[in-house]
Parts: structure tokens; C-alpha cells; sequence
């Protein structure tokens, strides 16, 4: 239940980073509010990998979990809906949702992730987080040792397959369309068995997600476990630019080592600011942005 609309952190973003700040400002006895839309960027990833305590869980059950605990303490409380506006005002900032409510608080955190733009490709949509794949440490162990391929060119296409080649040697990198990769990386990359296909992608084949046959324009076909793909991001809400948050090159939120943005006040924490992307980085994250805003405001207090 929401008493009033006056906070000393309003948390946009309630999974897991935004969750774990949050935790850690209610055992600082701030008053806490988490505005969340409920569109977790892993909602279609069937398990969570690679978080200690939680290691195979589906994510959607870590996150009741924590919000559950975090709802014990009485200073912190949820708000679901979606947050449309922000301003700086004398005292803080306003944030308004899209049904009309206001809330105010001193700090602002931005724990709301980024949007991956997928690729058009028929079949890719349906098997993202599910076996076209992001990261190996997240996923990699699952599909160990099977035929994988690699959607990616250039030195992003080298490196990957370099990583990827760590759990598995049944390694095709798929250029689709004309290689960029050097001389020398294509040298290497056949040293060490890895097949280059520059064929164009048509669609995949897959059932409830799960990648059976990459189909190409040519019409002939090569049958996988996993792919993986660098998929191109945005970010998931557009107010910390509004704010006047600035970015990096690759289009996160810039933050300094205490979880900072540009703008005063305002902090970030999870995948918007992280490029290495997974659950236990973004609680890590949250964690210590919750205590870095706690200490900001007592800070401020003693003056």
C-alpha cells in the first residue's frame, strides 16, 4: 500500500537490480518506492544460470523470491505501472506514470535494463534467451559440446568464436552475407577448425524455441543445438536522457565508480550501465548503488 507520494529514492526498475537496491535502502531505513512495468528483459529464458544459491532456477521465480523478501521491510513499496515523465524540481525530482500519479523523492535510481533489437530472421524472435544465445557464461554450459554456430562478422565474429570455441569445437561462425574478418583471423579461425559460412540466413527451423536447422536464402540448410548472437541494444526507458544523463559510446548510461550519472541525484545499476550482462552482476550492481545512494543522502545531512 502506497501511504503517500513523497520518497527518499524512487527506483524505476524492479527486477533484479532494482529489487536488490532496494534491499539494501530498506535495511537503511529509506523510504523506498520501485515503479516497474513487470517486462523483464530474460522473461522468455526458461533458466537462470551462473548465480550462486539460484544456479537452474526459472527467472521469473528469483524475482518473487526477492520481491517478497524486499516487501518485509515497511519503508519500501511497489508501485506497478509504467513511468513516463521525469523532472528535476527545487527538491529532488517527479517522476509521473502513465495513469496519472505522481510521486517525488530526493534520488532517482534507473535500474530498467535495455531492449535488445532482434533480428528479422523468421524463428529468431521465438528463440531468444532460449537457444539463440547471448552469453556462455550464462548459457554456454547447457549446450557444451554440441554443434553451435556464431551470427557475426568481423573482429565481433573472431572474438566469439575464440570464446565460444572454449565450450565447444562443433563451431560454425555464420557471416551472413560477404566475410569481413581479415586474412589472418580467417587463417586462424580454419587452424582451429572452425567453419566459415557467408551464406545469407533465410530463417530458422525450431520447435518452441528451440533451434533445430538454420535455413538459407540458398536453400540449403545446416542443423544446430545453439547460436549465438551479440544482439544491438537500446535503452529500455528514454527518462535518463530526458534528464540529461549522458551515454557511452556503446549506448549505456554512463556512471562513475559510485554508481553515479551525470546528473546529480541520479544513479543507474543493472544492464542499462553494465555491458556484461547476467543476473548476479546486475544484483552486485544494485547492491551497492543502494548503499552508495544511502550514503549520499547522509552525506548531504551532515552539513
Amino acid at each position: 500500500m502506497i501511504e503517500n507520494n513523497k520518497y527518499d529514492v524512487i527506483i524505476i526498475g524492479g527486477s533484479y537490480s532494482g529489487l536488490s537496491a532496494a534491499m539494501s535502502l530498506g535495511r537503511s531505513l529509506r523510504k523506498v518506492l520501485v515503479i516497474d512495468s513487470g517486462l523483464p528483459c530474460n522473461r522468455q529464458t526458461p533458466h537462470s544460470h551462473n548465480f550462486i544459491t539460484h544456479d537452474g532456477e526459472k527467472p521469473a521465480v528469483i524475482s518473487a523470491k526477492a520481491k517478497t523478501q524486499v516487501d518485509f521491510y515497511d519503508t519500501v513499496k511497489f508501485y506497478k505501472g509504467l513511468a513516463i515523465r521525469a523532472i528535476k524540481t527545487q527538491f529532488g525530482f517527479e517522476i509521473e506514470t502513465q495513469s496519472g500519479k505522481i510521486f517525488t523523492s530526493k534520488k532517482i535510481l534507473f535500474a530498467t535494463g535495455v531492449k535488445d533489437l532482434l533480428s528479422q530472421i523468421p524463428g529468431f524472435a521465438e528463440c531468444w534467451g532460449i537457444s539463440v544465445l547471448h552469453c556462455p557464461y550464462c548459457h554456454g554450459y547447457e549446450v557444451k559440446r554440441e554443434k553451435t554456430a556464431i551470427v557475426a562478422n568481423g573482429d565481433m565474429g573472431f572474438e566469439f568464436s575464440k570464446m565460444i570455441s572454449n565450450w565447444t569445437k562443433d563451431l560454425r561462425l555464420i557471416t551472413n552475407g560477404k566475410s569481413t574478418l581479415t586474412i589472418e583471423q580467417t587463417q586462424i579461425l580454419k587452424n582451429h577448425k572452425v567453419e566459415i559460412i557467408e551464406d545469407e540466413i533465410e530463417s530458422l527451423e525450431h520447435q518452441n524455441g528451440n533451434v533445430q536447422q538454420i535455413i538459407f536464402k540458398n536453400q540449403t540448410k545446416t542443423t544446430v543445438k545453439a547460436i549465438y548472437f551479440k544482439a544491438p541494444f537500446e535503452q529500455h526507458c528514454l527518462l535518463p536522457e530526458s534528464l540529461g544523463c549522458e551515454l557511452t559510446e556503446i549506448g549505456l548510461l554512463k556512471v562513475d565508480a559510485f554508481q553515479k550519472t551525470t546528473i546529480p541525484g541520479i544513479f543507474a545499476s543493472g544492464d542499462c550501465h553494465i555491458q556484461a550482462r547476467s543476473v548476479a552482476l546486475a544484483v552486485s550492481s544494485g547492491s551497492f548503488a543502494g548503499a552508495m545512494i544511502n550514503k549520499e543522502i547522509i552525506d548531504e545531512e551532515f552539513v
